[in-house]
């Protein structure tokens, strides 16, 4: 029997974000009584003109000769195949230049429903990949049928998500194939998913399967990534704050890509892709898994955005209105700017109420 691996594109979500940035798909690991257990996922997702590029792998421990994972999806892959072998690993070591010893993630039922529709098939490495379609019980009845042990929570989180996205993608390992080809047990495949997105999207709440969530999150943007509008518009970096409405999500680095950063990805299997002129922001995520009830985007201004799982993919962007305030600046920050802007204001009165000559 499958258990649920944690969906893909969450664990150590590397994102790229090659654009005003619109994350990743997570997922769920999943094995029988608990014999196989997530310690770390990292996905890249890459948004640039339209395209998202997402590319996970994950972490883990335990014994077990079946297990797998689902993930929720925002849209129909165009493409499903291997990703960089050793894309991930460099970027840990762009954004952790300390010399570490690297331990890295590569470190209610509802009324019958048609059939799930199987849309993608693809074998990348020891992984055999189904894309689907279908309601939250249609793919729930696929996954009892092809042998993923599906419990009360996972049951929950795939339910919720096809509320927000009909799209899903369903990863089995397949033990001999993995001896066969001398793979590490405990080492994910790393997946690339390329799909048209207006926006980026990556899901964080499906990676909510434990005490504790930890993740990894690598954007490359056309632009600097920010926590708040307020920041981006005074040019404040955001460089050690937190994500707004997200406990323990905060922006830990950011750079320009530089040439040798630029080198080592685009030279990586099926990484041609990846842009010079690009921005590497890194976003770490530890917090208790009830904390993790939210899916990310990021705005074309370049600000990181969460909602509440489920949520339609775009609507963490779209659906939110235009005319909005901005985010207001936390304290002390915000007592500091609420004197800055009440002085320009008394400034300007005093100016203009002047006396002046005849």
């Amino acid at each position: 029997m499958v258990n649920k691996l944690v969906p893909a594109a969450a664990a150590t979500l590397a994102v790229f974000l090659t654009q005003a940035l619109p994350a990743a798909a997570c997922g769920g690991l999943i094995a029988p009584n608990g014999a196989i257990r997530l310690e770390k996922a990292t996905t890249l997702v890459a948004w640039h003109d339209g395209v998202e590029r997402y590319l996970t792998s994950f972490s883990y421990n335990g014994e077990a000769s079946s297990f797998g994972w689902i993930v929720p999806l925002p849209a129909v892959p165009d493409k499903v195949e291997e990703g960089g072998g050793w894309t991930l690993q460099r970027l840990f070591r762009e954004t952790h230049p300390q010399p570490l010893i690297l331990d890295l993630a590569f470190a209610g039922r509802a009324t019958p429903t048609s059939s799930a529709v199987v849309l993608q098939q693809v074998q990348v490495r020891a992984l055999d990949i189904t894309v689907l379609s279908g309601s939250g019980q249609a793919v729930l009845d696929w996954a009892a049928e092809n042998g993923f042990a599906i419990d009360g929570e996972t049951h929950n989180h795939i339910v919720q998500y096809a509320k927000g996205s009909p799209i899903f993608m369903a990863a089995k390992y397949n033990a001999d194939r993995a001896a066969k080809q001398r793979l590490i047990f405990g080492d994910g495949a790393p997946v690339l998913i390329t799909m048209k997105l207006p926006h980026p999207w990556i899901p964080f709440e499906v990676l909510a399967a434990g005490a504790q969530v930890q993740a990894d999150l690598y954007l490359l943007s056309d632009k600097p990534v920010n926590t708040s509008e307020w920041r981006a518009l005074l040019g404040v970096s955001g460089v050690g704050s937190s994500v707004q409405g997200a406990e323990g999500f905060s922006l830990e680095f950011q750079e320009k890509m530089t040439d040798s950063l630029y080198k080592d990805l685009s030279s990586d299997k099926n990484m041609s892709w990846v842009r010079r002129d690009s921005w590497l922001t890194y976003l770490t995520l530890s917090a208790p898994d009830d904390k993790v009830t939210y899916d990310m985007s990021v705005t074309p201004m370049g600000i990181v955005k969460v909602a509440p799982f489920g949520t339609k993919p775009m609507a963490i962007v779209d659906g939110t209105p235009a005319n909005r305030p901005l985010d207001a600046p936390t304290a002390p920050m915000g007592t500091a700017m609420t004197l800055l802007v009440l002085g320009i204001v008394l400034a300007a009165a005093l100016w203009i109420g002047r006396p002046r000559r005849a």
